[in-house]
């Protein structure tokens, strides 16, 4: 599958500095942000600053520094907000049936409360 990044996407409008952000963790190769609509009591974004659409994107054209950095900054974020004890959730969407809502590769971290079933009927 051929992938085409769009530059003025809201992430990469945050990683030029053009849209502030609540940054949890910077790396070389990720940012970590605090979601502005969080959906529970912690809910963190990862991103990686180099332009992939999608985590299946990423896999298989990033490098292996960028891959490891990234892989490496979810797990900090998730000490960093202590949310080993209690369980955590870690969501990637990706494409129309995916739901996903920006292109650019993201991850979510929620934690904080029960956050039920997996995947809503419908």
């Amino acid at each position: 599958m051929s992938y085409v990044y769009d530059d003025q996407n809201i992430f990469a409008k945050i990683l030029r500095g053009e849209i502030p952000n609540t940054t949890v963790l910077e790396t070389e190769h990720s940012l970590a942000f605090r979601d502005i609509h969080p959906q529970a009591p912690t809910h963190v974004l990862v991103i990686p600053k180099g332009p992939y659409v999608c985590f299946d994107h990423f896999a298989q054209t990033a490098s292996d520094a960028e891959i490891v950095d990234y892989v490496r900054a979810v797990g900090e974020v998730c000490k960093l907000e202590g949310v080993e004890a209690d369980g955590f959730r870690l969501i990637a969407n990706a494409g129309k049936n995916g739901v996903q809502d920006v292109p650019h590769l993201h991850v979510h971290i929620l934690a904080g409360r029960l956050l039920g079933p997996m995947l809503a009927r419908g």
